[in-house]
C-alpha cells in the first residue's frame, strides 16, 4: 500500500506543474492600457508583442510607461465552448485485492455548455490485470463559477481489452490458463475540486469506480467456462483541462 502512496504522490507531483499559472509578458502603455502577451523583440526604439489570439503590435518606446513578467488578470471561467483534458490516477482498494492498484490515463474532449455544465467523450488505457481502454461519457457539475470550486461528476461507458495473450492455448497445458479476456460495462460517480486558471483548469477528483470484465478457462471436467470480474475501488485522479 505504501508504495501505491508513493507512486500517486509522484504523479501529481509530476502533473501539478503542468497545471501551474504561467507568468506572462505584459506593456504598461502611457495611455493606461495594459497588453498580455509574448515579447517578440526590442529593436531602436519599439515593442513587439505577440498576443495570445496570434495578433502582433508594435509601440513606440514613447507609448510604453513599463515593460513587466507578472501572472495576467483572472477573467473568469469559461462560459462555453469546446475543452480538451488529460488525467491520470490509481484505482485503490484492497491490498490483497487481486489487481493491486490498476493505474489509469484517458483523455477528454468536451463542450463546456453554461460555465458550470460540462459534457464530454473520454477514452485512454487502464491496466486491470490486462490491458483495457475505457471508452466513457461524463457530465460534470461546478458548484459555482469560483476559481476555486467543487464539483459533482457522473461517467458511464464499457472497457475493451487491447493487447495479446487472448488466444486459447494448446498443446499439453491447455488447462487452468485464462485466455479471451473480454471488458464489459463501467461506471463511476464521484466529486472533486478545480482550481481554474487563465486559460485551463486543473483537478483532483476522488470517485467510486465499478467495472467488470472477464475472460475464459478450460476446466478439466466443466470444459470451458467464463470467469467474470468486477472491480470496486476508490479512484483517484489528477488531471487538467484547457
Amino acid at each position: 500500500m505504501k508504495r501505491h502512496l508513493v507512486v500517486a504522490i509522484m504523479l501529481i507531483f509530476i502533473l501539478f506543474p503542468l497545471a501551474g499559472q504561467k507568468t506572462k509578458d505584459v506593456l504598461y502603455l502611457k495611455n493606461g492600457s495594459m497588453i498580455f502577451g509574448k515579447l517578440i523583440e526590442i529593436a531602436g526604439d519599439q515593442y513587439k508583442i505577440k498576443t495570445s489570439d496570434g495578433s502582433v503590435f508594435i509601440y513606440s518606446l514613447s507609448e510604453v510607461e513599463k515593460f513587466a513578467k507578472e501572472a495576467p488578470h483572472y477573467d473568469g471561467r469559461k462560459t462555453e465552448g469546446f475543452v480538451y483534458g488529460l488525467e491520470a490516477g490509481l484505482l485503490a482498494g484492497d491490498q490483497h485485492n487481486e489487481y493491486s492498484a490498476p493505474f489509469s490515463f484517458n483523455f477528454l474532449a468536451g463542450f463546456t455548455i453554461n460555465t458550470k455544465d460540462i459534457a464530454s467523450l473520454g477514452s485512454g488505457v487502464e491496466f486491470i490485470g490486462r490491458p483495457f481502454s475505457p471508452l466513457f461519457l461524463e457530465y460534470k457539475h461546478l458548484i459555482s463559477e469560483r476559481k476555486t470550486t467543487p464539483f459533482i461528476f457522473a461517467r458511464g461507458g464499457a472497457l475493451f481489452h487491447v493487447g495479446g495473450g487472448d488466444e486459447e492455448p494448446t498443446g499439453s497445458n491447455i488447462y487452468n490458463n485464462p485466455y479471451n479476456y473480454k471488458g464489459g460495462g463501467s461506471f463511476a460517480f464521484g466529486t472533486g475540486i478545480s482550481w481554474s486558471k487563465e486559460e485551463y483548469e486543473a483537478y483532483l477528483s476522488f470517485a467510486y469506480r465499478y467495472a467488470r470484465t472477464s475472460y475464459e478457462m478450460r476446466d478439466y471436467s466443466l470444459g470451458k467456462v467464463t470467469y467474470d470480474n468486477s472491480l470496486n475501488r476508490l479512484e483517484i485522479k489528477f488531471g487538467f483541462k484547457f
